[in-house]
């Protein structure tokens, strides 16, 4: 499988989604999704790392799938607003390159 830059990632969601009539979900409910999803990821993680097991006959999701979902949809909530989510990735990573810089114990690279 072919690695894929954000911005080809970004591409092929408004491919996707540029097919039906009603486009893009309005922020607001691009914000309910997203936080429906991270509620399932949240179920996920507690199943496979917490003290509490699914019930009998529920449905086998991952956290692979979860995260995701999670991906489509930021990937949706950032092309329906214009939102290059490559340059919003250098912008926090500069932010914590720079402000976090030594919040945190480094490595020995010896």
């Amino acid at each position: 499988m072919k690695e894929k830059s954000l911005a080809e990632l970004q591409r092929e969601v408004d491919q996707y989604i540029s097919q039906f009539k009603e486009g893009y979900f309005s922020p607001l409910a691009m914000l309910a999704r997203m936080s429906e999803e991270v509620g399932e990821l949240a179920r996920e993680v507690n199943h496979s790392y917490g003290e509490k097991p699914k019930k009998a006959g529920e449905a086998d999701n991952s956290i692979e799938l979860e995260l995701g979902d999670i991906l489509f949809i930021t990937i949706c909530f950032a092309n329906s607003l214009g939102i290059d989510l490559t340059a919003a990735h250098d912008n926090v990573m500069h932010k914590f390159n720079t402000r976090d810089a030594n919040r945190w114990t480094k490595k020995d690279t010896e």
